[in-house]
């Protein structure tokens, strides 16, 4: 791919969306509400194409599409069960809303240590969220390194690409706050599936269209539609990815915030059915994605170099692939800006917040706004270590989250919950994970996500039935959701 083309519409890309961030602002955002949650007012349509392009993320393109190069069809599987799970949305995302409006939470962390009456239990889980997310902020990053690097073959440095990213994202996360990350996610959506989905008709095309396609696969490579396959993908490889993933959407701290910004409950259902709709057709996008790149080129040492393949095609035209470039790396920026803001928040409430007792609004909105840059450079030094297999990186980091859905599920639904409970089912989970992701070891051959859920279920329950519930504050919390969940528009 000619390398002043990949500059130009980066330039362009660049250019229009600051132009749409820019225009986001509306009104100042002098405190943590209208900064972080956009006031809580966002409409249906763009919280869809916000909530798709932060969810999906470098992820798609690189990270799964390089997982259906390396292991076939498992990857659908995979994917399909990641879907099958932002059905908890439907069921757990009225509830964040009803209370997130009542309380005014912020951080799905204070909602945590308010329901539980324990600064700890908020402090705790913002530092285990920040722990984990860094690394998955980190892979977005390499993510933009790996595809620059590979359209222009070598010729923009890894470096460089995730220097271009982190920027970028510094810029959206400044302007306007999640206004401007909501807007410029809304254009990137838009990117990401019109030219990916067009990249992939150009490419079947090429390869003797969905006949020719699937007759190649199966007469050459019929392992790529079988599981286990070529062995990749074993029952208890399959089973450590995909649970921490059918919990992404309550237990990622950057896509639960999102369910206290609809403006209403009529916004969110309209939020989860286009998510819906576009995450459909962005799986099947991004598995044909992979097939196109194995059929092209077998053999890659790095799988995650899948996308570049594809978009040095030469079935692919030059315009059309920078503009699915661009739209990858948009998807990338959209996810690591939403974790900046997320984690910000989370240390200004809930860090910050709860060890300086007293501190104004205007205050943790300052704090929040310094720690960004701070979150930034710790995402890009880990994003240097060029670690391997994007996919598998972001599974790692989703199972370390992981550890707080009992909590999450008891705050809900369980009166008998404690704060000695969520103390102890996110920190020694917590560790675990972390242990077994250092080590690279799976006991029993089971992934560490598998050990942390279930130590943390274990601990949360355990913990709950020999310590004192707040039965005040659950009553309150609970009672308020049950009156509520019809009753609200």
């Amino acid at each position: 791919m000619n390398v002043s083309l990949i500059w130009w519409g980066l330039g362009i890309y660049i250019v229009i969306s600051l132009f749409i961030a820019f225009l986001s602002r509306t009104g100042k955002q002098t405190n943590m509400g209208a900064y972080f949650l956009g006031d809580r007012k966002l409409g249906g349509f763009v919280s869809a194409l916000s909530y798709s392009a932060t969810t999906y993320s470098a992820f798609m393109l690189v990270g799964l599409a390089g997982l259906t190069y390396r292991g076939g069809v498992g990857a659908l599987g995979f994917e399909l069960i990641y879907l099958m799970g932002v059905s908890l949305i439907a069921f757990f995302g009225p509830r964040f809303w009803i209370v997130g409006k009542k309380y005014g939470y912020i951080t799905p962390s204070q909602m945590i240590g308010d329901r539980y009456q324990s600064r700890a239990s908020a402090i705790a889980i913002a530092v285990s969220n920040c722990l984990f997310l860094i690394p998955y902020s980190a892979v977005q990053l390499a993510g933009v390194g790996y595809l620059l690097q590979g359209v222009s073959n070598q010729q923009i440095s890894f470096s460089t690409g995730v220097i271009i990213a982190v920027v970028l994202a510094l810029f959206f996360a400044y302007i306007a706050g999640i206004r401007s990350v909501a807007w410029t996610d809304s254009l990137q959506s838009l990117f990401m599936i019109i030219g990916s989905t067009l990249v992939v008709l150009f490419l079947v095309r090429e390869l003797g269209g969905f006949s020719g396609f699937f007759e190649q696969l199966e007469g050459h490579h019929p392992e790529m539609l079988t599981v286990p396959g070529n062995g990749y993908f074993s029952f208890l490889t399959f089973i450590g990815l995909t649970v921490p993933w059918f919990f992404f959407s309550i237990s990622n701290p950057q896509v639960s915030q999102r369910l206290f910004m609809p403006a209403s409950l009529k916004s969110m259902r309209r939020m989860l059915l286009g998510f819906m709709i576009f995450g459909c057709i962005y799986t099947l996008v991004s598995i044909f994605w992979g097939y196109s790149a194995f059929l092209l080129e077998p053999g890659l040492d790095n799988a995650d170099l899948a996308t570049p393949v594809v978009l040095t095609s030469s079935a692919v035209p030059s315009v059309l692939a920078v503009i699915v470039m661009v739209g990858i790396i948009a998807a990338a920026v959209s996810t690591i800006d939403s974790i900046l803001l997320t984690l910000s928040s989370m240390f200004a409430k809930d860090v910050y917040g709860n060890i300086r007792k007293g501190t104004t609004d205007q205050v943790q909105l300052r704090i929040g706004k310094f720690i960004i840059p701070v979150i930034a450079l710790l995402a890009y030094l880990f994003a240097e270590l060029q670690l391997d297999l994007i996919a598998v990186l972001s599974v790692a980091s989703s199972a370390g989250l992981i550890v707080v859905v009992p909590t999450i599920i008891g705050a809900f639904f369980w009166k008998r919950g404690t704060a000695a409970a969520v103390l102890a089912s996110t920190i020694i989970p917590g560790a675990l994970v972390l242990i077994l992701e250092l080590l690279q070891t799976k006991p029993l051959g089971m992934a560490s996500g598998l050990w942390g859920l279930s130590l943390s279920s274990l601990l949360f329950v355990g913990v709950s039935i020999f310590t004192k519930a707040p039965e005040e504050k659950a009553n309150e919390f609970i009672g308020y959701i049950k009156e509520n969940l019809h009753r609200k528009k």
